[in-house]
């Protein structure tokens, strides 16, 4: 995970996972990429057992600080959020070195589901898309879909980086160059769902099935409905749209390993499928009245017992 000294306590859904583990009895402890070292064929890392409580700024305390092998372990849940880059990568390999443990996500799975390239298998499912570095290339896309358009970030996370570009825009083409570095990134571009002002639906996965929902409502004036930019939550019910989603998905999903997953709906559109560190546990709960972690680590538990 990124450092437990900086969580949102309020609303990091790994915390909230800490805090079930932590209400069973479980042991939790804490591992960073950076703590990873291998040694003589096996992955270990430094570990931080810790005990949590939901008050900020005295949300931990270590109980025990040394190195462990991962193999040590009985359930590892991988949630460093994104950008999934070289040392990502690296880190999942290492992971790999060490069998035994049940890994939420498996290290394979996501290596394979980049958060934007994974929806591009499901072009039914998804908004009119384009993936380029091309500036030509792209404002041709753009002009062909009403000269408005989102263009995203491949490496992004909570909204970071995500414009709403539109050719009335005098800063049009600069903003193009701004999100292509010039035309040395690609990015990806979408036709511009006005459904979005009602609010980006986040559905969580669990094996494939979804257990809960809430509608993210963007601040005012803001393109933005993602929580760590300013969203609010709304309740929200999974309709048989999304659970057609679900299961167009759930089989892919399955076969790498991605147990808990945290896909984006905007009116009826696939578009992303979060596979990292998928938040909106604590505010489903919160609106809806279920206990998402208690069904994630049931889950974690017996499938570990029954891989």
């Amino acid at each position: 995970m990124d450092p437990l000294d900086t969580v949102r306590v309020e609303h990091d859904s790994t915390f909230a996972l800490m805090l079930e583990c932590q209400r069973r009895g479980l042991e939790v402890r804490e591992l960073r990429q950076e703590w990873l070292f291998a040694v003589g064929g096996q992955t270990h890392s430094r570990m931080r057992t810790v005990e949590v409580q939901r008050e900020a700024g005295r949300h931990f305390r270590v109980l025990h600080d040394g190195d462990a092998k991962l193999s040590d372990l009985d359930v590892v849940f991988l949630r460093k959020d994104p950008p999934a880059d070289v040392e990502y990568v690296w880190a999942t390999q290492l992971i790999e070195l060490s069998p035994g443990p049940l890994w939420i996500n498996h290290p394979r799975g996501l290596r394979a589901a980049n958060e934007k390239l994974f929806s591009l298998r499901y072009p039914e499912l998804i908004p009119e898309t384009l993936v380029t570095r091309e500036l030509p290339r792209l404002r041709k896309f753009l002009e062909a879909h009403g000269g408005d358009g989102v263009v995203k970030p491949l490496d992004g996370y909570g909204g970071m980086g995500v414009l709403r570009v539109r050719r009335a825009d005098s800063n049009f083409s600069a903003l193009l160059e701004i999100a292509t570095h010039g035309g040395r990134v690609p990015v990806m571009a979408q036709a511009y769902l006005p459904a979005v002002t009602e609010g980006d639906k986040r559905i969580i996965l669990l094996g494939g099935e979804p257990i809960g929902a809430v509608l993210r409502v963007p601040a005012s004036g803001e393109l933005r409905a993602n929580f760590a930019s300013g969203g609010s939550g709304a309740s929200s019910v999974i309709t048989e749209r999304d659970r057609e989603i679900c299961r167009r998905l759930a089989p892919d999903l399955i076969e790498l390993g991605l147990w808990f997953v945290g896909i984006d709906v905007i009116g009826g559109m696939l578009t992303e499928v979060n596979v990292t560190s998928p938040t909106g546990l604590v505010e489903i709960d919160a609106l809806s009245g279920l206990s998402l972690g208690s069904q994630v680590i049931d889950f974690a538990l017996a499938k570990h017992s029954r891989p």
